[in-house]
């Protein structure tokens, strides 16, 4: 099935505005790259924000799709804990790599109350409850304390990737994952 205009325009501007950040993409660059009319760009979405807020939603379907489908692969929960740094480092390999859409979102519109950090803010209450969903089911005491400390770790080692002043930020957070977890073997 050929894909509508309106989901033909998110993707583009999905790319676009992962590449140039938020504020500083104006609706005249992306009617221009997209191809798509300005005309028709407002006959989809009321506003820049519409837009963004949908581009969020595309983003985070397809990254929390990806992430999961590669953690299952590693196997048992504990596995699949640590093989989220294993997709972080592909993802950081990627050339199109610019950070995360999300830590973006929120700091180009800090009002926590602002439909776009609202959006950025449930696309990382979502991964919570999934790592704390396989923290549960590899029995550790206290699951949500894991995936606190596991998410920061993945946070962290996002915005160190983006930084670029170290070699490997997944995988030094995946051997302190590790550590974690063994800990919590005893």
């Amino acid at each position: 099935m050929r894909p509508s205009k309106r989901d033909e325009l998110v993707r583009k501007a999905l790319e676009i505005f992962y590449r140039d950040g938020f504020h500083a993409t104006g609706m005249d660059l992306l009617a221009a790259e997209s191809g798509i009319s300005k005309t028709t760009v407002f006959k989809h979405f009321r506003s820049k924000e519409d837009l963004i807020l949908a581009v969020l939603r595309l983003r985070d379907e397809d990254f929390r799709n990806w992430l999961f489908r590669r953690m299952e692969q590693a196997g048992p929960p504990r596995a699949q804990l640590l093989a989220m740094f294993d997709a972080l480092a592909e993802w950081f390999a990627l050339p199109t790599f610019r950070s995360c859409m999300f830590i973006k979102a929120a700091s180009e519109y800090p009002d926590q109350a602002h439909p776009i950090h609202v959006q950025s803010a449930e696309h990382k209450r979502l991964l919570f409850l999934r790592v704390r969903d396989l923290a549960a089911e590899a029995g550790v005491e206290d699951p949500a304390a894991l995936a606190r400390a596991l998410l920061l770790l993945k946070e962290g080692a996002i915005v160190t990737a983006h930084l670029g002043h170290e070699r490997d930020p997944a995988g030094d957070a995946k051997s302190v994952a590790a550590a974690l977890l063994s800990s919590l073997s005893a």
